[in-house]
């Protein structure tokens, strides 16, 4: 496979998967944001959402507040974010039409149905139904061409380096929304264990698909360290830390055993995974889970570059 052609690929899936992230994240704020005031809290849940999707320079470069309607329309339409839900499935299309060859039928249906669809939504018009019309239909895309991809992709290297943009994504955008959760969005004074914190690693779970699943897991009512462990280390958790770098690790060893040679990607993603394994939450939380998740969030994005030069320069 011609590397530009893997490149678009690997792109492609990364900025439908951020597209999806940044629904989510947008549904999280509002959830939170109604919450009724006996749990409200005194921090910005706004200023919050842009800090997950890491744009906050951006925005603050932009806009001297954070409310409601200005994070919804950078994080969702602005075209002066190259990271909004706009920019994302107009970037997706382009890689997609310069592999239009490479994608199946449905990929391509999924994506390009996608972008036609979003131009009936007209950012600060939307009402509250609307806005929800608008974060289903993304979330749905999202699943829609992910599964599309699962079900009608060869198993070659065009599925593999499409599965590596989406792990890597993902797993950059569940260490994110963690890391921001435990550092910026509960006020200094909120008492860890109380209401607000509740509802908020509640919203978050939410946010990543993951409620059912934590009670399915754990059978007891939340707490941040189990959060934590289903996000970082439980591998039956699909958008978990360790969930992301097993599939990372079987599609690098896919495409090393394909070509014929292993490579700095692969040991990079081999690493990764093992300290994964070998973590135990009760330690991530005594040396700091801000510095583990920030420390991984750096090494994730090494391995991305790894990827990228390995085999899409």
């Amino acid at each position: 496979m011609l590397s530009r052609t893997a490149d678009n690929l690997f792109w492609l899936a990364r900025y439908v998967e951020r597209a999806e992230y940044l629904a989510r994240i947008i549904e999280a704020s509002i959830r939170l944001a109604n919450l009724p005031s006996a749990y409200a809290g005194t921090s910005n849940e706004w200023e919050s959402a842009v800090a997950t999707a890491g744009c906050a320079p951006q925005f603050f470069a932009a806009h001297d507040k954070a409310t409601r309607e200005n994070v919804i329309d950078f994080l969702a339409f602005s075209p002066d974010n190259p990271s909004s839900i706009r920019s994302c499935f107009e970037v997706a299309r382009t890689n997609a039409r310069a592999v239009r060859t490479a994608l199946t039928v449905e990929m391509w249906d999924a994506i390009n149905s996608a972008w036609l669809e979003l131009g009936k939504y007209r950012g600060r018009e939307l009402d509250t139904d609307t806005l929800g019309d608008f974060l289903s239909f993304v979330k749905e895309t999202g699943l829609r061409f992910d599964g599309s991809a699962y079900r009608t992709m060869l198993r070659s290297d065009g599925y593999w380096f499409s599965r590596l943009g989406v792990m890597i994504e993902r797993a950059d955008n569940t260490a994110r929304i963690l890391d921001v959760k435990y550092h910026v969005l509960l006020p200094d004074a909120e008492h860890v264990g109380g209401s607000l914190d509740y509802f908020q690693w509640s919203a978050i779970l939410r946010a990543v698909s993951a409620l059912t699943a934590y009670h399915w897991v754990y059978k007891e009512s939340l707490k941040p360290w189990l959060v934590a462990d289903l996000l970082i280390l439980n591998d039956q958790m699909p958008r978990s830390l360790a969930a992301c770098y097993e599939s990372i690790v079987r599609n690098l060893d896919s495409l090393a055993l394909a070509y014929g040679r292993q490579g700095p990607a692969q040991r990079a993603a081999r690493g990764i995974r093992t300290r994964l394994e070998n973590a135990r939450i009760d330690d991530i939380f005594q040396s700091g889970l801000h510095e583990f998740v920030s420390d991984f969030i750096a090494e994730n994005n090494r391995l991305g570059a790894a990827i990228s030069q390995q085999y899409l320069a």
